[in-house]
C-alpha cells in the first residue's frame, strides 16, 4: 500500500506531467499565471515535506537520552 505521502507526491507529479504535456502540445504555452500557480503548489509541497521532516528529526533528538 502506499503511504498517504507518497500518494500525494504521486498525484501531483501526475498533475503536473499532464499540465506540462499539455503546454507543450499547445501553441500558445503555459501563461504566466499558471507557471506562477504551479510555482507556489511546489513550494508549497517542499515546505510540508520540509515541516514533516523537521518534526520527525526533533522528535526523534528529543528521545535521545544523554544522560
Amino acid at each position: 500500500m502506499i503511504e498517504p505521502t507518497n500518494q500525494t507526491l504521486v498525484f501531483v507529479r501526475a498533475l503536473l506531467a499532464g499540465r506540462i504535456a499539455h503546454a507543450r502540445r499547445s501553441q500558445l504555452g503555459a501563461s504566466a499565471v499558471e507557471w506562477v500557480l504551479i510555482s507556489a503548489l511546489l513550494i508549497g509541497i517542499a515546505i510540508a515535506v520540509g515541516a514533516i521532516i523537521l518534526a520527525k528529526l526533533t522528535g526523534k533528538a528529543n528521545d535521545l537520552d544523554l544522560g
